[in-house]
């Protein structure tokens, strides 16, 4: 049985900095590229990032390019989204995403997580 588990969310103020984790349980980890997505009520689910199997090649969505980094640790089975000068609008809930292949490009996701709340105050 897959697990996707988040953590790391939680209260800062702008200009501040979360590191959130994501492990996978129940698969070949290094098989399948991972996502981070946000979501905020009424709106649609927005792909924050990606990672291919190897951690060697990034997406980012505009918003958040140049303050979040992502990475992997595939021997810990571990996804990472390091989130650097928060603004009020990253303010949403946080959830890992296993996709169906090795690679971001035409992406379909498999497994998801509960998500973790991030809360950016001004």
């Amino acid at each position: 049985q897959v697990q996707v588990v988040e953590s790391g969310g939680g209260s800062v103020q702008a200009g501040g900095s979360l590191r959130l984790s994501c492990t996978a349980s129940g698969l070949t980890f290094d098989n399948y590229a991972m996502a981070w997505f946000r979501q905020t009520p009424g709106k649609e689910r927005e792909r924050v990032s990606c990672i291919n199997w190897s951690g060697d090649s990034t997406y980012y969505a505009d918003s958040v390019k140049g303050r979040f980094t992502t990475s992997r640790d595939n021997a810990k089975n571990t996804l990472y989204l390091q989130m650097n000068s928060l603004k009020p609008e990253d303010t949403a809930m946080y959830y890992c995403a296993v996709v169906s292949w090795g690679y971001c490009a035409g992406a379909s996701y498999n497994y998801w997580g509960q998500g973790t709340q991030v809360t950016v105050s001004s």
